[in-house]
């Protein structure tokens, strides 16, 4: 019987995500960046794009053709 508890235990260790990996953080940002019509860019912007915001905690770029 403790053994169950013992492996429930690491099962949920190894479930539970790594704080700062920001894995959840991330896809809501790049939901968001999607619906206000904005593409993620790995360095920057083009020229003719404004950014509008982040898709990552790492630092890519949400940016939409400038209006």
């Amino acid at each position: 019987m403790r053994l169950h508890y013992l492996l429930f235990a690491l099962l949920f260790l190894f479930l539970v995500p790594v704080p700062g990996s920001g894995i959840f953080i991330n896809a809501l940002q790049k939901y968001f960046c999607k619906i206000r019509s904005g593409r993620c860019a790995m360095l920057g912007c083009l020229p003719k794009e404004e950014q509008i915001g982040h898709c990552s905690v790492g630092g890519r770029k949400c940016c939409r053709r400038k209006k």
